[in-house]
């Protein structure tokens, strides 16, 4: 015998809260009217809540970009300034053996006369092109592999393989490449110079970044004497300094300061020479007077 039961029905477009719900949002209603919560309605129904909203502290200092030293102590900006400069004296007396045997070294190159008195006066001063051949050479084969006409830039596609990833590599590559050979006007040259200096030192370096003066991503050599790293370290990744040292006339460094990446402090005036035997040694062979420097800020 079938018993028949009248079902009550839900009318539509009503809205139905769940008790715990109901005293959840009430609960965060009470915490954003007294401030220690801020409840975001969304437009799908849901919340964004942030329980501590003044946690990014001083103004600007939520930023990811923010410039650190803006809320540093002075007294704990002194200790750390003193601590790096303990370890880049460290760093550099530990290579002076490599400085002193790349300065002799390029003078091998025989890029310049020199009219020597030793043994005697007008002794010839004439020196083998042997290493200045091999390292035109190296440069010259390194250019064409590394890069080629259509750009350096290659894609490689990973895992299964079909067209609309291929087209999405195809984009890719077409796009860096723009950038690399096009926008970013100083990446050819400098890629030159840094190909002809690796034979030399042994390391060259790249440093790829943000140039808020420029307004976009730069890619600067960085020659091997530039750059220090405690002497046990075997690679950039796992180091845990990596100093590079800055030669910026007065005005480069007032743009930097301009645009906040460096603090609005006032600037010392440019100390003596001190660019390192090894770039006094390139200067010479390059006809270089070394007095510029005199007007240069070391950073």
């Amino acid at each position: 015998m079938a018993i028949e039961k009248e079902i009550e029905t839900i009318p539509k477009n009503e809205n139905i809260l769940d008790e715990d719900v109901e005293l959840e949002i009430k609960s965060m209603n009470e915490m954003q009217a007294g401030g220690n919560v801020n409840v975001e309605m969304m437009e799908d129904g849901g919340a964004e809540v942030d329980f501590d909203p003044n946690a990014g502290g001083m103004e600007g200092g939520e930023q990811h970009d923010a410039n650190l030293a803006e809320f540093m102590e002075e007294d704990d900006m002194g200790a750390l300034a003193s601590e790096l400069q303990a370890s880049f004296d460290d760093m550099k007396s530990s290579r002076q053996e490599w400085e002193d045997g790349y300065t002799k070294g390029l003078d091998l190159l025989g890029f310049k006369y020199e009219n020597r008195s030793e043994p005697f006066q007008g002794a010839s001063g004439a020196t083998h092109p042997v290493l200045a051949e091999a390292v035109t050479q190296f440069q010259a084969l390194a250019y064409k592999e590394l890069l080629p006409a259509g750009g350096p830039v290659r894609t490689q596609i990973m895992g299964k393989i079909d067209s609309v990833k291929e087209q999405q590599a195809q984009r890719v590559k077409e796009f860096m490449n723009y950038q690399i050979m096009s926008v970013m006007k100083e990446y050819e040259p400098e890629f030159d110079q840094m190909l002809f200096n690796l034979p030399l030192a042994g390391s060259t370096f790249k440093k790829v970044y943000f140039d808020s003066v420029l307004g976009r991503t730069v890619s600067k050599f960085v020659p091997a004497e530039e750059l220090l790293v405690p002497y046990n370290a075997t690679s950039l990744d796992d180091t845990d300094t990596i100093i590079h040292v800055l030669q910026m006339s007065g005005n480069d460094v007032l743009k930097q300061q301009i645009s906040g990446f460096y603090r609005d402090v006032e600037l010392a005036e440019p100390g003596a020479n001190d660019s390192g035997d090894i770039k006094e040694a390139k200067d010479k062979i390059t006809g270089v007077a070394t007095d510029n420097y005199n007007e240069m800020h070391t950073i």
